[in-house]
């Protein structure tokens, strides 16, 4: 049964049973705690908490995920992937445990034919928690399910949290026996591979709260409406209906694994370590064309530093098969082909994914190929000191830095009869990790406790004017204080007001929140910030500037009428910039963010090369005629769906619902879905001026553009500033490039004869300072101020001249120098110094910390410096006297 199919009649089988057919939403989470959906619930989590009121009684899913926590279990076991697709069916109020587990039982036990999954009964094991009794009742009563394979199981395994006050509740796990070839007798509760969880059913039942860890919690009491959460691992029932060993050869991923194997030239089957690693690179492949195909690109941070990982393990995976140069565009392929039945989307965009597979693939290479040479020198430095071990500090930088993989320098190390000091490297990662954990749970610790908004989203969404009106007369709702409900805010407090209506924006699309005020009988409000901090409700940030508001008052919101002119004009041209890049270099840049606020524009897009002038010019050409033009702007209320298959352009990772606002400037020209305010003609924009193009990472750039009457003033200043120039420097406006040219090349000429100058007052210098030697024991000793110079490259060369002209004793020459006003000190050693153990770079550092700096450097050449050049001759002094003891 291939994979696609049994997700099919999951999906058909719950809409026979009254569920709404939820779409999978995007890898990439609108949860502040979360990079990824990590889990099937994560979409769901604002109807489970009641936070949101659910559209629905009964819903059913296949959710895709993404989980990395465990990535070093992967290809290792049968069931671990960073990419996995959730079944699920849900229940918000409607049906429970008794109902959960007929649907589950039902599903898997009905014969194929009849629509089922077909599994034998006797296959099955089931576990529910250990003080839940109403669930062990319900699988002997309901399911018929014998006893003797119910097994009662702890908190750690069988009881669902958040690590959050909020819902909670008891869960009920079904397992498959793969038989005794896979492992020792006793059921799940042996934890061996043997017992595949195939089925979670979650009972969210009970209130919690004083959380002291995930399972150390106090129960409040049963929610007042109990709700069903169910996860079932879609490539693990693939697996096992497919009748092989594990999920990475099952047909969603086996091809990737096949093509792996082709390229490596070595066989499936015949190596464990070989079969972990073309494991992984199946894994990795399609975990990282999904993530592409939900818009992330490889970065150093982030979602994008996630994504960077794992197609960099995939590509180690293949030079430890023995592959040394690029395979992505023969594994993406072989990925895309087999996923593009389930998402299409990986098809339909795949001149964008493969773009930046294949740029990260060459990227990663070089890298390695830099990596080795690192490695190597520090191979020959460690030989040559006598040593047999790297540093585990020198292998974490090789990681870290440079990103070159623990695992080779292993390999390599060992080929060049070294090891590496693998305790210490580990140390160093864990304390990495430690402190990405540290800061991940602040992270969560600072976000926001939305429970306080449910009973004011109990009451409705909140119904926004702003479309069509810039004042709308309300009553407040709910008011908080420090995040505490409140009946009152008076004079001078900063509080949250919910209205039941308003027409001022809250922050989302990238165009920030309006200003305003809210005035009532007696009060004014000035408006700090206005978001949603759940789902259809908007909150005012504001600051009582006089009276006192109170729950259940009349209220007016007014929009600052000059400010939201400026951020619909932004927020216009960023759609009319979008479509110049697209008309422009094509339909693969598309958009990676945006911030529209009165007056200015930023927006992020896909594209890994920086904009030439002349594309640069081009695009802000195509932008203002855009402008000219006065095209229509028309926006459109309608079924995602449709403004899908009307070509309109979502933002990757925004989360849609059934309808959507469509806005189309000049057509389909421009069309995208957009919640945002804007102009009602092109014109009203006024004007475009690009003022800078940057880079945000390896895959994207980013234009920021002035708008409006803030593009007319910084060019009405640039104009004034060309004004000055040509009456300062008597030349014609067109002239004044190639006279600032001209200008700029006799400046450097006469700075090279600056330099030539005073290059040869020090050169003539050269007898003295040789002539100054004295021995300090058996070295001679050149420690000497050359007062200022013009660079501490020029204190180098004269320093290495001296050496030379002191001869094969052994020599030290240490000279310092004010460079830019600071100290400087070079010190160099000759051949026979050296080989009586004196190092330059020891010297140096020494020098350095009497400077009140720091240095170091080679054994022959060394440079320190500091702050405080009037210690420069005791800085000197202090090489002599390490040299003398």
């Amino acid at each position: 049964m291939k994979t696609a199919e049994i997700a099919q009649r999951f999906l058909d089988y719950f809409e026979k049973n009254g569920h709404t057919i939820v779409p999978s939403a995007s890898l990439v989470t609108d949860d502040p705690a979360l990079l990824f959906t990590v889990a099937g619930m994560v979409p769901f989590i604002p109807y489970l908490s009641g936070d949101v009121p659910a559209p629905y009684a009964r819903a059913a899913d296949n959710q895709k995920c993404i989980r990395t926590n465990d990535i070093e279990e992967v290809g290792k076991t049968p069931r671990h992937g960073t990419f996995f697709q959730m079944l699920g069916n849900w229940s918000f109020g409607d049906y429970f445990k008794e109902g959960a587990i007929r649907f589950a039982w039902e599903l898997l036990t009905a014969p194929e034919a009849d629509g089922g999954l077909g599994f034998d009964p006797k296959d099955l094991w089931v576990t529910v928690y250990e003080e839940d009794d109403e669930a062990f009742e319900l699988w002997q009563t309901v399911a018929g399910f014998p006893a003797e394979r119910i097994q009662r199981l702890g908190k750690d395994t069988n009881y669902w949290s958040t690590g959050l006050p909020g819902p909670a509740g008891p869960c009920s796990e079904i397992f498959f026996d793969r038989g005794p070839a896979y492992g020792i007798d006793g059921g799940p509760a042996t934890d061996d591979d043997r017992y595949v969880e195939i089925w979670n059913l979650v009972f969210m039942q009970y209130e919690i709260t004083n959380v002291r860890s995930k399972y150390d919690f106090d129960i409040v009491g049963e929610l007042p409406a109990k709700n069903i959460d169910t996860g079932m691992g879609l490539e693990r029932i693939a697996f096992i209906k497919q009748g092989v060993d594990n999920m990475y050869e099952t047909d969603q991923v086996r091809p990737v694994l096949d093509k792996a194997v082709e390229l490596s030239g070595r066989t499936y089957g015949a190596d464990h370590d070989d079969d972990v690693r073309f494991r992984v690179i199946a894994d990795h492949v399609r975990s990282s064309l999904m993530l592409m195909s939900d818009g992330v690109t490889p970065s150093n941070d982030g979602r994008g530093y996630i994504l960077r990982r794992l197609m960099r393990r995939a590509i180690r995976s293949m030079r430890l098969l023995g592959v040394d140069g690029p395979t992505f565009a023969e594994l993406f392929a072989a990925s895309r082909d087999a996923m593009k039945d389930a998402y299409p989307v990986v098809e339909t965009d795949w001149a964008r994914i493969s773009q930046y597979a294949l740029a990260e693939e060459a990227t990663f290479l070089r890298t390695l190929a830099a990596g080795e040479s690192i490695l190597d020198e520090s191979l020959g430095q460690t030989k040559a000191a006598g040593g047999s071990t790297i540093a585990g500090a020198e292998a974490f930088l090789l990681h870290d830095t440079y990103g070159f993989p623990i695992d080779l320098t292993l390999e390599i190390a060992q080929e060049a009869g070294l090891t590496v000091d693998r305790a210490a490297f580990d140390t160093l990662m864990q304390e990495q990790r430690s402190r990405a954990k540290a800061d991940a749970k602040a992270r969560k610790r600072q976000l926001a406790d939305t429970s306080v908004y449910r009973d004011l989203r109990a009451q409705g969404e909140t119904v926004f004017t702003g479309y069509t009106d810039l004042e709308t007369s309300s009553r407040v709702l709910g008011i908080l204080v420090d995040g505490v409900p409140v009946d009152r805010a008076g004079t001078g407090q900063i509080a949250e007001v919910i209205l039941a209506d308003t027409a001022l924006y809250a922050e989302s699309g990238g165009q920030v929140a309006d200003k305003g005020v809210i005035v009532g009988p007696g009060y004014e409000l000035e408006v700090i910030d206005v978001q949603k901090p759940v789902a259809g409700l908007i909150s005012h940030t504001v600051e009582v500037t006089s009276g006192e508001v109170g729950v259940g008052q009349a209220a007016t919101s007014i929009v600052d009428a000059a400010n939201r002119r400026s951020a619909r004009q932004a927020h216009s041209a960023t759609h009319l910039v979008h479509a110049a890049l697209r008309d422009t270099l094509g339909k693969t840049a598309t958009q990676a963010g945006s911030l529209n606020r009165a007056g200015y524009m930023r927006f992020d897009f896909t594209w890994n090369q920086a904009l030439s002038d002349a594309t640069k010019t081009e695009i802000e050409e195509i932008a203002n005629n855009a402008v000219r033009d006065n095209l229509e702007v028309t926006t459109r209320v309608l079924a995602l769906d449709e403004a899908k298959s009307l070509g309109a352009m979502a933002l990757f990772g925004e989360k849609y619902g059934d309808t959507v606002r469509m806005v189309d400037i000049g057509g389909p020209w421009s069309r995208e879905l957009c919640a945002g305010t804007h102009v009602s003609a092109s014109a009203e924009i006024g004007l475009i001026s690009l003022v800078g193009e940057s880079s945000v990472g390896a895959s994207n750039r980013r234009v920021e553009a002035l708008v409006g009457l803030d593009a007319f003033r910084s060019l009405a200043a640039e104009r004034a500033l060309v004004s000055q120039l040509t009456s300062t420097l008597k030349t014609p406006r067109e002239q004044l490039p190639a006279r600032i040219a001209e200008l700029t090349a006799s400046l450097k000429a006469a700075e090279k004869k600056i330099a030539a100058f005073e290059a040869k007052a020090l050169g003539d210098r050269l007898p003295a300072l040789t002539a100054a030697a004295s021995r300090v024991g058996d070295t001679l000793v050149v420690a000497e101020s050359l007062g200022i110079a013009a660079s501490a490259d020029d204190v180098r060369s004269l320093a290495l001249q001296v050496r030379e002209r002191l001869g094969s004793a052994a020599a030290v020459v240490a000279l310092g120098a004010e460079v830019n006003g600071r100290p400087v000190v070079i010190v160099a050693t000759n051949d026979a110094a050296r080989g009586a153990g004196v190092k330059a770079g020891a010297l140096a550092k020494r020098a350095a910390t009497v400077l009140g700096g720091g240095g170091g450097g080679r054994d022959d050449v060394a440079q320190g410096g500091g702050t405080d050049a009037s210690a420069l001759p005791a800085a000197l002094a202090s090489v002599k006297d390490a040299l003398a003891s």
